[in-house]
């Protein structure tokens, strides 16, 4: 499990990349939208906007299939404690993706309260990340 919260990060960072260039495509279409109708009051709530994409993305994405684009490029999996990982266990653990400060405050209560692999939101919503190479070799050994 060689560098597993590097591979995390490293998953995060192509995540964020990935939806930092889908909002800016959204948003210079909404703007232009916008500029047409003269309505400049409304951009005032891209803040929301985004974070409600952000909480979409990561929600879809790993409830239809465990994993992210980042995640899957860096060979990693959402795994639940019982089930499947399912929409809601996905929303509940998004939610601190929203803004860094939660996230980063998700990651030291993960490390103080419960396994230093886990963040505290995978706790609370029953699912875990693990490297895709390890779920192979549990299968293989069952």
């Amino acid at each position: 499990m060689e560098n597993f919260w590097g591979r995390r990060f490293a998953a995060l960072l192509v995540d964020i990349i990935i939806l930092t260039l889908f909002m800016y495509v959204v948003s210079a279409i909404v703007f232009l939208i916008f500029a047409q109708l003269g309505i400049f009051s409304a951009l005032n709530y891209w803040i929301i906007i985004a974070a409600i994409i952000i909480i979409v993305y990561f929600t879809f994405m790993e409830g239809t299939s465990s994993s992210t684009l980042g995640k899957k490029l860096f060979k990693l999996k959402v795994k639940a404690v019982n089930g499947d990982v399912g929409y809601k266990k996905a929303f509940i653990r998004s939610l601190s993706k929203i803004y860094y400060f939660p996230l980063i405050l998700d990651v030291i209560l993960g490390f103080i309260f419960g396994d230093s692999n886990d963040r505290i939101l995978d706790k609370i919503s029953g699912t875990y990340v693990i490297p895709e190479n390890i779920n192979k070799q549990k299968g293989l050994q069952k």
